[in-house]
């Protein structure tokens, strides 16, 4: 079995032998949890809905939750933690992704809140019939078992990261003191990135949670529906998103309504973009460092500092193998991917990926070096390099994908002339309609070669 919730006990008992935590932290019994289809959903309510799903659930050890409505999700995730199971939450719903889950964790079933063909599924009730449940928030001890996030092992198949409830929460309360939310009287989380994912599990479901905020059951993508989200609050408002939404939303005309904070992860957000945001929104930007392994780590005000600050129940260390990131919101020690600098105690500034760096005849950058000065020229409204080995070699190519629409590749390839060493021209630089970003603004690296392999032929 890949993943046993036994081995991740022991560091939760090593910080907290006999902690236990609520599901909700913060807030009175007059707190409201989440806004689901206009209507305000409040703390009695909530936990009366856990108790009933989690009447009705399987005996089951696992819970593969799907639920697009975040609130729903919300007392999925309760529901499973009342029952002791675990709640697997994939990096995104590829079929491969569902089946390998599905062939590695047969003891499971799949929740969702809407009709699925292909997948064998529990529905999420239209009627829970809540009202005879209790309102109680019993603690759930800490050394409890509670979710196993996702990435994507060499091979490509799902590798599981095992978080204790006790570690979830201690994490919460990090980055609830880091972020300063008890400023915040009943601010309401809008989110443009999946709750699934480890960034929006934290910073959307956790954070709200264990803080008392309120969770907007809605999942806006666009533009238009973000800004329509947005103006629907009329108290504070925290917006979670990321930076390829954020370079959209700054380019909106007529600007956006006021945020009062504004959180980004998953790809490095460049400081000028954070500058703009900063102006459009009107509120304080906080960019988050992290990975799924370790969760979140540190962070920085991007428009202001350049050095990143670890949260206080985060350490790190330095050997001959890297950075290492370990502390009482991290289950175990974990070894972190990029390349770090550490400045003083519990500060650093933060390098590439380390298998981010290329070489060129001797020479060597990173790919999110080069892809900042890809995007830096005007009329490239989005791209990214990739490498790929050359035959029987051990030389990394470069190649590029763009959109820059009413542009011509040797023009872009000019302009990068004088940005960047010669040795790392793209070859072939490619102009395409769009890139194939996930909601999280990443991009699969099978689509990009497909793209590539088709401007090859075009």
């Amino acid at each position: 079995m890949p993943g046993n919730s036994l081995d991740i006990v022991h560091d939760a008992e090593r910080h907290a032998a006999h902690d236990a935590y609520g599901l909700l932290g913060l807030g009175g019994e007059d707190r409201i949890v989440a806004i689901s289809a206009g209507q305000p959903i409040g703390r009695a309510a909530f936990l009366r809905d856990v108790a009933a799903l989690a009447a009705r659930l399987p005996s089951r050890q696992y819970v593969l939750n799907l639920c697009t409505d975040r609130y729903r999700f919300m007392v999925g995730l309760g529901a499973a933690l009342r029952r002791r199971q675990i709640s697997l939450l994939p990096p995104n719903e590829a079929p491969a992704v569902l089946q390998a889950l599905a062939d590695d964790y047969p003891d499971h079933y799949t929740l969702v809140d809407a009709a699925r063909p292909a997948v064998p599924h529990v529905m999420f009730p239209g009627d829970l019939d809540a009202e005879r449940f209790s309102a109680e928030d019993e603690p759930i001890e800490g050394t409890q078992a509670a979710i196993f996030l996702f990435t994507s092992g060499s091979t490509g198949r799902p590798k599981p990261v095992a978080k204790s409830w006790g570690t979830l929460v201690r994490s919460a309360h990090s980055a609830g003191r880091r972020l300063g939310v008890s400023a915040f009287n009943d601010a309401t989380v809008i989110s443009t990135v999946p709750h699934q994912h480890s960034y929006g599990f934290e910073s959307i479901v956790l954070l709200a949670l264990q803080h008392g905020l309120i969770v907007d059951a809605g999942a806006p993508l666009y533009p238009g529906d973000i800004r329509t989200r947005i103006e629907a609050i009329s108290g504070q408002r925290i917006l979670v998103t990321a930076p390829i939404h954020i370079r959209v939303l700054v380019n909106e005309p007529g600007g956006m309504p006021r945020v009062d904070l504004i959180l980004s992860a998953t790809a490095p957000l460049p400081a000028d973009l954070a500058v703009r945001a900063e102006a459009c929104f009107g509120g304080r930007l906080v960019e988050i460092y992290g990975c799924t392994e370790a969760g979140q780590v540190a962070t920085r005000r991007t428009a202001h500092e350049a050095h990143w600050r670890c949260f206080d129940d985060v350490v790190l260390r330095q050997d001959e193998a890297g950075t290492w990131a370990s502390g009482a919101a991290i289950e175990g020690s974990v070894l972190l991917h990029d390349t770090i600098e550490l400045t003083g105690p519990g500060h650093f500034l933060l390098g590439g990926r380390s298998a981010d760096l290329v070489d060129v005849a001797g020479k060597r950058a990173s790919l999110a070096h080069l892809n900042h000065q890809l995007m830096s020229i005007e009329g490239v409204q989005d791209g990214v390099f990739l490498t790929q080995d050359a035959t029987g070699e051990r030389v990394a190519r470069l190649m590029a994908l763009a959109v820059a629409p009413g542009m011509h590749s040797e023009t872009i390839l000019a302009a990068l002339r004088e940005r960047i060493d010669a040795a790392f021209l793209p070859r072939p630089l490619v102009l395409v309609d769009a890139l194939p970003r996930n909601p999280l603004g990443k991009l699969p690296r099978e689509a990009l070669l497909e793209l590539i392999f088709r401007g090859r032929r075009a």
